[in-house]
C-alpha cells in the first residue's frame, strides 16, 4: 500500500473520491459535507492531497484546506474505500497528512471537526485538543462548505458556536513554547550540575 502526496497524475481518481466520501454519509447518518470532482481536483493539482493506492486501486484519501490568509489549515475528506477499512489505513493517511501540513504551513494551527470517535482518537494521538467553536478559523468560507451536511441547521440554530461534530485544534506556536519551557529547565538543571561538578573539583 503506498500513501503519496497527491498531484496532477492522480486526477482519475477524483471521481470515486467524491463517491467514496458520498456513500459513507449514507452508511453512517452522519454529516459529511458534500465534495465535488471539480473541488478535489484543485486539491490535487496544489498538492494538498494524499491518496493511498493499491497497485492502481483507489483505497483511500484526505486534503488540506487553508483558511484565513494561511493562519489555519484543515485536515478534511479522510476517506477509506470499504475494500480496506478495518487496517489501520485511516490512521496511516491522517498521519501522512498531518506531515504534509506541518511542512507545508509550519505556522499555521491545524485544526478539524469530525463526529467520528475513531478520528477524534487518531487526532488526539497527533497532540490535537478539543476545543470551542470560537476557537477555530473564522473565516466564512470555511463554514460555508458546512452548507451540505445534514446537521447544518443545528450549526445556524446556535450562531456557529457548536453542532453534532467535535473541534479540535493542534497549535505548533503552543507546543513550541511548551518544549522551550521543557528545555529550557533542563538546560538549567544540567548548568547547575557542571557548575557543582566544577567547584566540587576547583575545591579539591
Amino acid at each position: 500500500m503506498d500513501i503519496v502526496v497527491a498531484n496532477q497524475s492522480h486526477f482519475k481518481y477524483a471521481q470515486i473520491i467524491c463517491d467514496t466520501i458520498a456513500d459513507s454519509a449514507k452508511v453512517r447518518g452522519t454529516g459529511i459535507a458534500k465534495r465535488t470532482p471539480e473541488y478535489i481536483l484543485k486539491k490535487l493539482e496544489n498538492g494538498n492531497g494524499v491518496i493511498a493506492l493499491d497497485g492502481d486501486t483507489f483505497a483511500g484519501f484526505c486534503y488540506i484546506e487553508v483558511w484565513g490568509h494561511e493562519k489555519y489549515v484543515a485536515n478534511s475528506g479522510l476517506i477509506v474505500h470499504p475494500d480496506y477499512r478495518a487496517q489501520g489505513l485511516a490512521k496511516r493517511i491522517k498521519q501522512k497528512i498531518f506531515k504534509l501540513s506541518t511542512e507545508k504551513f509550519p505556522d499555521a494551527k491545524i485544526f478539524g471537526i469530525t463526529t467520528g470517535l475513531a478520528v477524534m482518537k487518531i487526532n488526539y494521538e497527533l497532540g490535537y485538543k478539543p476545543v470551542t467553536f470560537s476557537e477555530l478559523t473564522d473565516d466564512p468560507e470555511f463554514w460555508k462548505g458546512c452548507q451540505t451536511c445534514k446537521n447544518f441547521d443545528v450549526l445556524t440554530r446556535t450562531e456557529q458556536k457548536m453542532c453534532l461534530c467535535t473541534g479540535m485544534l493542534y497549535d505548533a506556536t503552543t507546543k513550541t513554547k511548551k518544549e522551550k519551557k521543557v528545555n529550557g529547565k533542563a538546560f538549567k538543571r544540567l548548568k547547575s550540575i557542571k557548575e557543582s561538578l566544577f567547584l566540587k573539583k576547583k575545591t579539591k
